[in-house]
């Protein structure tokens, strides 16, 4: 799943090699990935790019029509979406189908980008808007852990308001905290060895601090990897730089125990015993309910 480092580095990438250029077409190929109608997709052609954004893991693309009218289109990967930047562009218009392409956009110079889906979920979203805030999702956002707002005392009344709720689900709650995905939280609970299943409102004035520069250091790590790639090298960089997640059965990192696995119903989350949990396994769920 893109997250926050992901979505940034995306921005920043559009940024670089798209801004200036008018748009030519966008091309709808699955009819679930549009969720606004007014305006309609068809008002971007020939608007300009002016600038790109991040706000949590949502993508905004601004432009300005020829008659000076702000639109945003905002993009949402959801899971298993991506963003490909295509240069030049496939001649053929994209058409609805059972493929992974979900939307494409052409801009002037034969270049621009699809936007692609795998799986069957279909959870893709894109928007056309006049403002991003008139997107519920984004404007009920929780704030930037990388915004210099976010302090201690900040991620404290956070972590407060979220009651009993366990750590991993907090700091994941878009609502709570903006940009922070299944991987991203493993590898911040690793460094700052904490268990995933404690209590937000339970952690200590020493353990609150170590989440928050957990957080900060393992998302703007992320960002400064890649500074220098281009957007289809980025999935393939987190994938080699992580601390835990996704590496059950291999050797910690920090202490060389084995990295452990809980499963849920479409994700797992990995963890150390050793660093996190005082070398006490956690019980998988999944596996619970087979050995019943």
């Amino acid at each position: 799943m893109p997250e926050l480092p992901e979505v940034e580095s995306l921005a920043r990438f559009l940024r670089e090699v798209a801004v200036g250029r008018h748009v030519t077409r966008v091309e709808v190929a699955s009819l679930s990935v549009l969720k606004t109608y007014d305006p309609p997709v068809d008002a971007l052609a020939g608007a300009t790019l002016t600038a790109t954004g991040r706000r949590g893991k949502f993508l905004l693309l601004e432009h300005a029509s020829a008659d000076g009218e702000r639109l945003f289109l905002v993009l949402h990967l959801a899971r298993a979406g991506w963003l490909r930047w295509k240069e030049p562009m496939p001649p053929a218009r994209a058409k609805p189908g059972r493929g992974p392409l979900a939307l494409r956009v052409r801009y002037e110079g034969d270049v621009g980008f699809d936007v692609t889906e795998a799986g069957t979920e279909k959870r893709v979203a894109a928007y056309v808007v006049r403002d991003p805030d008139d997107i519920e999702f984004v404007a009920t956002l929780g704030p930037d852990p990388l915004d210099p707002g976010f302090t201690v005392d900040r991620l404290h009344d956070l972590l407060t308001s979220a009651g009993g709720s366990q750590i991993k689900g907090a700091i994941t709650d878009q609502r709570l905290i903006a940009g922070v995905g299944n991987s991203y939280s493993d590898d911040a609970l690793h460094l700052a060895r904490l268990s995933p299943f404690k209590p937000a409102s339970k952690l200590t004035a020493d353990e609150v601090t170590r989440l928050h520069h957990a957080l900060v250091e393992v998302l703007s790590a992320a960002i400064a990897r890649a500074d220098d790639l281009t957007a289809d090298k980025l999935k393939s960089d987190k994938k080699g730089n992580t601390r835990v997640h996704g590496r059950t059965g291999q050797p910690c990192p920090v202490c060389g125990d084995t990295i452990r696995e809980v499963s849920f119903a479409t994700k797992s989350l990995q963890y150390c015993p050793t660093c996190q949990t005082g070398g006490k396994p956690l019980a998988d769920r999944r596996l619970s309910r087979l050995l019943k």
